[in-house]
């Protein structure tokens, strides 16, 4: 009783207290990490001043980092101003707007007094924001509507006169009056129509698109250096006047309109530069690409549809003239026998389930892949450049979906799932081009007097070595291949004997592929398999495959490129969803009887479909503008060229900038549908 007293009193036996050896430890580490941090920030700083390259790098990224938080920064700062001191505010957007026309105007050495230097290049922004800047201040210190009209069209009237008298005299346009009058007319009738839409006054709309249209007439439409002071004036007084009158028709938001304005700024703050972005470098180019491609091959003249029509006739972009050869070829054979495989299944379950084919359906097995081999005897029968970039839809994002889909199932919860899962996306860290390069050694071939070097024909011409020999190696092979087949079987017979037609697929197919290759093997039909020859004498002799260079199955060795980057990424997407799926459906269908395999197609997959529609139609979007490993790898030889490689031929390489740009808009036409139902799809689940 008095020990247990006293140890009561001292609170308890071996009562855990705070452990300094754990403290010590997170001391220890939180040390190394720190030490390591710094160790890394001076050997890249020490990187940067041997390599030349690093340190401009580093500059750059600097640079850019520091410019994007100081515009942010700005920005936020600029509309932290509207709701209490709109005047400052009204006078620094103008004095930006001004000062990115004289950026425009002085950077581009249009104006008189622009050059190299830091002083001559900075004298029309600074002149431009000055001016401005003092229209939109002015602007707030009266409420008149004729006052604020006066002003804004004077200070109109004057930044054109003043900009007219700066442009040099080379630059000065001489005008088209029909040009002007066009582009002025159409521009006008745009801004107007916008107006409507937002529900405002056209007449606003209509004078922007009338300024805007002048200005794309007069100075878009001139031949520059032919015009004189008048013909400038013309030019920069007429829209600047029209835009002056626009903001003089303007008035100030009350204190409710501002926090509207104060509010709505922080979504354009994060969304605008995205937007700004896209727009340049998509949209714009997209645009322009196409009114190339209704140019000749010099872009001088309209030739409307030609370049297209070049495409659809070519030969070597669509050649379907021995499509009947389709009928004969193996895959497509075997894609037939496959077919009837399963409308003999899907007969069976018909009786016992009511539906012939569904998901987890024994018959979808035969079905699909007997549709993928029919594809591929189409595929191999027709050539050209449309028809293999189809082939590499079809194969690489049902491989690559497939794959990934069945990794992420089976690894699901097993032990060194993070370590697989880990190698297996690590080719996604590749580049395309690096990819190309490593899996050209791969399917290398060398004389075969010689070792091979390539992993591909080293197997294949050691399995013809085994194949044909005597020794004790090829009866180790010929002993594991017959226990392998007597297993098939087994399996298969169980299966059947228990009427379990679903499970007996698989052993079907294996028993079938292993009993024709051990039947090859051994030479009871043939002379064996593998990279071999019996040359004219009777002696064997190795024989190599040329991977990339044999028609028309080279597409098909580029595609397992792709397939192997892309794996990675469906893999991981696919994992994440499954693991999102709620147990409590899986448990709830296994109390009700399902099997594993049930409850994965009749509830996971389900769950993910729309993640898996996301994926497939990511890897079409990507596939059908792949470039990097045809041009790495064949550069379109041997019948592998692609519509992006012959898009950078035509235009590059050929000079054809007409149908080049065709090439490239066919390219945008056959992925605009599937980003549109991509969109449409996320906003929809939204």
């Amino acid at each position: 009783m008095e020990t247990l007293e006293r140890i009561e009193a001292d609170g308890g036996p071996d009562e855990p207290a705070p452990l300094e050896s754990e403290a010590a430890a997170r001391d220890a580490r939180w040390y190394f990490q720190a030490g390591a941090a710094v160790a890394t920030i001076i050997g890249l700083l020490y990187w940067a001043v041997v390599e030349e390259k690093i340190r401009s790098t580093l500059i750059t990224v600097v640079i850019t980092v520091v410019a994007s938080a100081g515009l942010w920064i700005a920005a936020n700062v600029l509309f932290d101003q509207v709701r209490s001191r709109w005047a400052t505010f009204n006078a620094i957007a103008f004095g930006l707007l001004g000062a990115v026309l004289g950026v425009l105007l002085h950077g581009n050495g249009i104006t008189v007094g622009s050059g190299s230097g830091f002083l001559p290049w900075v004298i029309g922004p600074l002149v431009g924001a000055a001016v401005l800047g003092t229209l939109g201040y002015v602007m707030t210190r009266t409420q008149d509507a004729n006052q604020r009209l006066m002003i804004a069209t004077g200070t109109g009237l004057a930044a054109g006169i003043l900009i007219a008298v700066a442009v040099r005299e080379q630059f000065q346009p001489g005008l088209d009056f029909v040009a002007i009058v066009v582009y002025t007319a159409i521009l006008a009738a745009i801004g107007a129509g916008i107006s409507i839409l937002l529900k405002h006054s056209p007449v606003g709309g209509a004078m922007i698109g009338a300024a805007i249209g002048w200005i794309v007439g007069a100075w878009g439409g001139a031949d520059l250096g032919d015009g004189s002071l008048v013909e400038s004036l013309v030019a920069t007084v007429v829209p600047a006047t029209l835009l002056g009158a626009r903001f003089g028709m303007t008035t100030d938001p009350d204190y409710a309109e501002r926090v509207n304005i104060d509010t709505h700024s922080r979504a354009t703050i994060f969304v605008g530069p995205a937007i700004l972005f896209i727009f340049a470098m998509l949209v714009v180019p997209a645009i322009r690409t196409g009114y190339l491609s209704l140019l000749d091959r010099n872009s001088e003249e309209f030739v409307d549809g030609e370049n297209y029509g070049s495409v659809f006739t070519d030969r070597n972009s669509l050649d379907v003239d021995n499509w009947t050869d389709m009928f004969t070829s193996v895959p497509f054979l075997i894609g037939v026998v496959l077919l009837g495989i399963a409308v003999v299944v899907g007969a069976a379950m018909k009786k016992r389930t009511g539906r012939a084919v569904e998901i987890g359906n024994p018959t979808v097995g035969p079905l699909v892949v007997g549709l993928l081999l029919i594809s591929f005897g189409a595929f191999t029968a027709m050539r050209g450049t449309l028809i293999n970039n189809l082939w590499w839809v079809v194969v690489v994002t049902f491989f690559s979906t497939a794959l990934g889909l069945a990794i992420a199932v089976l690894a699901d919860g097993r032990r060194g799932e993070r370590v697989a899962k880990s190698i297996i996306f690590m080719p996604m860290a590749i580049s395309l081009v690096g990819a190309s390069i490593i899996w050209r050694f791969v399917y290398l071939a060398r004389d075969t007097s010689t070792e091979q070097t390539g992993v591909m024909n080293a197997l294949w011409v050691g399995l013809g070595r085994l194949s044909t020999g005597s020794g004790l190696p090829t009866l180790i092979v010929t002993v594991v291949l017959a226990i392998c087949v007597v297993l098939a079987l087994i399996f298969l017979s169980n299966a059947l004997v228990k009427r379990e037609y679903g499970r007996a697929i698989v052993p079907a197919i294996l028993t079938v592929s292993l009993g024709w290759f051990f039947i090859r093997f051994v030479g009871i039909i043939g002379d064996g398999v593998g990279g071999f020859k019996i040359d004219d004498d009777g002696t064997v002799s190795g024989q190599t495959i040329f991977f990339v260079q044999e028609v028309p199955y080279a597409n098909f060795w580029l595609m397992v490129i792709m397939i192997w980057i892309q794996t990675g990424f469906s893999m991981v997407i696919l994992s994440s969803a499954i693991k999102a799926v709620p147990t409590e459906l899986i448990e709830a269908a296994k109390i009700d009887g399902a099997t594993e395999s049930q409850a994965f197609w009749r509830v996971v997959l389900p769950q993910i479909a729309t993640t898996i529609g996301v994926i497939v139609t990511t890897l079409i979007v990507g596939v059908m503008k792949v470039f990097d490993i045809v041009k790495v790898t064949t550069n379109g030889q041997f019948g592998t060229q692609v519509l992006a490689n012959n898009m950078f031929d035509e235009a590059f390489n050929r000079v054809n900038i007409g149908k080049g740009a065709a090439l490239a808009m066919l390219i945008f036409f056959s992925v605009l549908p599937v980003m549109i139902f991509n969109i449409r799809k996320m906003q929809q689940e939204g």
